[in-house]
């Protein structure tokens, strides 16, 4: 059973605002068997992969989960893995990383500037910068011989500083995201204007976007398998 093409194919359905009904008959087939399919209880024929795919306009691969671009631009197996080796990873996975964060970052500021919001803009810029600068620190400070005169916060406070301030930021993007104004900050007026699909994604960052789609489909893989592990440590 492939667990990516229930969930995409509702997704595709649900962004274009077509009924599972409409749909069905569109596609050839009762709206119970396209229930079944969106569902995960009854997997399809390749007849009915393509014709899905020539529907909504996007690759195979994409449906399949197999990349996490719609137009199927960047197949997995081409980006570069990191296998938990421990081996040093090639100067080609470096890059596609740093390539991949700088562009979702790109596009994270460019997708808030929308909102017209001051606060969601500098939360933002807050929860990023000392992000890194947490992980700096840290990496820095693993070398006794390195001079804590670079930093004027001392090293025994600044790593629960930072961790409050970020919780603080994150707090302000939730509010300032869902409308609310706390204090002096501003909000988001229009929440439409956060809108996004997988189509406006493409159109309005094309510079940017598959980096952010692959950054999602990476995380989530990252998180599913450490959840499977723990899961697995924990059984009896």
């Amino acid at each position: 059973m492939n667990y990516d093409f229930p969930r995409i194919i509702t997704l595709q359905r649900k962004e274009r605002k077509i009924s599972q009904k409409k749909a069905a008959t569109d596609l050839g087939i009762s709206q119970a068997l396209l229930s079944h399919y969106e569902k995960g209880i009854r997997e399809c024929g390749l007849d009915f992969l393509v014709r899905v795919a020539d529907y909504y306009n996007v690759s195979c691969d994409y449906l399949l989960g197999r990349t996490p671009e719609p137009e199927g631009q960047t197949p997995l197996e081409e980006i570069p893995d990191d296998d938990g080796n421990n081996e040093m990873p090639s100067n080609e996975a470096i890059r596609y990383y740093r390539k991949v964060i700088n562009n979702s970052i790109s596009l994270l500021f460019a997708f808030s500037q929308r909102a017209n919001s001051v606060t969601l803009i500098r939360e933002v810029s807050s929860y990023l910068m000392l992000s890194v600068y947490k992980l700096f620190r840290i990496i820095y400070n693993a070398c006794p011989h390195n001079d804590q005169k670079l930093f004027r916060v001392p090293k025994v406070v600044a790593n629960d500083s930072a961790n409050a301030i970020i919780s603080i930021n994150e707090s302000n993007i939730k509010a300032a995201s869902s409308g609310i104004a706390l204090g002096a900050n501003d909000a988001v007026e229009d929440a439409e204007t956060l809108y996004v699909t997988t189509a406006t994604l493409s159109k309005d960052f094309s510079e940017y976007a598959s980096s952010l789609l692959n950054l999602i489909k990476i995380s989530e893989d990252s998180i599913a398998r450490t959840r499977d592990e723990l899961e697995t440590q924990h059984r009896p």
